[in-house]
């Protein structure tokens, strides 16, 4: 508890405050409603006091009469008596009092303050600090012979709370009690929303949270019900590439890639998510934020993996490029056999006829190859990935129209891990299927971009897994049913995206994949 006591104890002392506030604001609104009522109420009844008085007979030849004026006296106590007033005046037209309840006041002028009665009309309103109302007593002659004045003293501002004490005390207990009442419920809820914190204990939470989330070294995104950003630390926007004002923006408005909206929103589930973003391969996890078996959001953690996913596609190119190389010596080391075979059955003749044919066969595709593809790095590509289909008993064949010159180190860089890709994904879905297989690679150049076509005669993409083969990675209904069509097909894909280009699939006879990869990059960062 600190030194200006718990949140309980404040709210509870500010919400008396307002109570008591308010309630004073009611009182008061009350002593001038009563006042108001006082002037509106009394005041008829004044007012027809002095009418009667000035209507009196007597009244009027007394006033007549400046010899005989002794009668006015009791015209005006005998009034005041049965109307309650405090006073009922009487004076002359001169407004010389002839009649007063006040000894002092006879023979002294009437106040009138603003009356209009000296012009013969009646008038009620303050004067002195009383309600007073004025008739003019009007002669025979219609002029005016003297005025009544009926008052009675206006009361002060408290006066009708103290004259009706109980009333008001039981109005302050009732108040204060629900008060109390509110008061102490408000900080209860208080305390238990808050789980029975305390600011300073709240706003050292907040800091220590910051301080944690920024300093931690894997990315943190924090989303509401709404799918909206409540948080993202340093680390989390630098690996997704968001804008500055990413906190507060929906998932579905940012600019993103469908694999990782999906990822981010809970559509796509399921733990260690692959996910391509900005030239980066990273690893995400989405956990539900839940209370009392209501979700209030979720929090997705992400990890950068680029540097393992290509240490290991270099481990795989390693392994392919030793597997063209062993597939290369298995059917170098058939040949040889074949050939001392012939030499020991003496087949001289034979022997150099197959020599020269397996030369002859080896060549062609040599020539085709750097005939039509002058880029060295994918020539040499090409060439040694036909005896990795031999082995596996599919052609490797490339079209006649098939062209490319000599492209920057940039292009043949990704060409080569295009093409090596979609060659592996075709050799992929060939295995373990029967019949005579082949492997088709079409190539294109114009000015503007680098077109792939690989064909091949296996069984085809399904029609509801065509999109996911690029957008899922590892945890595609595609890998799931067999085959690792995962991250090398989501690696050609973010590699045409990130030049500005695109990759798809269809079916004809077989899967065809499409890249187009433009001569000049523009970065996507998706």
């Amino acid at each position: 508890m600190g030194a200006k006591g718990s949140l309980a104890r404040q709210l509870l002392g500010w919400l008396l405050a307002i109570v008591f506030a308010l309630l004073g604001c009611v009182l008061v609104f009350s002593v001038l409603q009563s006042n108001e009522n006082f002037r509106n109420v009394e005041g008829r009844r004044l007012l027809s006091v002095a009418e009667n008085v000035a209507a009196t007979p007597g009244v009027r030849i007394s006033l007549a009469d400046p010899v005989n004026r002794d009668p006015l006296p009791v015209f005006a106590e005998g009034a005041r008596s049965l109307s309650g007033a405090d006073f009922v005046t009487i004076a002359g037209p001169g407004r010389r009092v002839l009649t007063s309840q006040d000894p002092d006041q006879l023979r002294t002028r009437l106040p009138l303050g603003e009356s209009t009665v000296a012009h013969g009309r009646s008038w009620v309103g303050e004067v002195d600090g009383s309600l007073v109302a004025h008739v003019p007593v009007i002669g025979d002659d219609g002029a005016l012979i003297g005025i009544v004045a009926a008052g009675k003293a206006t009361p002060g501002f408290f006066e009708g709370i103290a004259n009706r004490p109980t009333d008001a005390l039981v109005l302050l207990g009732i108040a204060t009690v629900l008060g109390v009442a509110g008061a102490v419920f408000l900080a209860w809820r208080v305390k238990r929303q808050t789980l029975g914190l305390e600011p300073r204990e709240i706003t050292g939470l907040v800091e220590h949270r910051e301080a944690l989330l920024h300093g931690i070294k894997e990315g943190v995104v924090a989303l509401d019900q709404q799918h909206r950003i409540t948080l993202v630390n340093d680390h989390a926007r630098q690996l997704l590439a968001l804008p500055g004002n990413a906190v507060g923006a929906r998932i579905d408005d940012l600019d993103v890639n469908e694999r990782l909206r999906d990822v981010l929103t809970g559509r796509a589930s399921g733990t260690e998510a692959i996910v391509l973003r900005a030239g980066r391969v990273l690893v995400m996890n989405r956990l539900p934020v839940t209370r009392d078996g209501r979700e209030l959001g979720a929090v997705a953690t992400l990890r950068d993996r680029t540097e393992l996913i290509t240490l290991r596609e270099e481990l795989a190119a390693t392994s392919r490029t030793t597997d063209t190389l062993r597939a290369q010596a298995h059917e170098f080391s058939n040949r040889l056999h074949t050939i001392a075979g012939l030499i020991e059955l003496g087949e001289y003749d034979e022997a150099r006829h197959y020599v020269d044919l397996v030369s002859r066969a080896h060549g062609e595709w040599h020539e085709q190859v750097t005939a039509r593809v002058h880029d060295t790095a994918v020539a040499a590509l090409l060439i040694a990935k036909a005896s990795l289909a031999a082995e596996q008993g599919a052609g490797l064949r490339l079209t006649d129209d098939s062209r490319l010159g000599q492209v920057d180190e940039a292009l043949s860089a990704d060409l080569v891990t295009v093409v090596g890709n979609l060659v592996d994904n075709a050799l992929d879905a060939l295995r373990g299927t029967d019949g005579d297989h082949w492997i088709e690679v079409e190539i294109g150049e114009s000015e503007e971009a680098v077109s792939v076509v690989v064909r091949d005669s296996g069984p085809g993409v399904a029609p509801e897994i065509a999109t996911e083969v690029f957008t899922h990675g590892f945890t595609t209904k595609a890998a799931e049913h067999g085959g690792a069509r995962g991250l090398g097909l989501a690696l050609t894909r973010q590699i045409c995206r990130r030049r500005g280009g695109s990759v798809d699939v269809h079916n004809a006879d077989g899967a065809v994949f499409t890249a187009v990869l433009p001569v000049r990059q523009a970065a996507v960062p998706r």
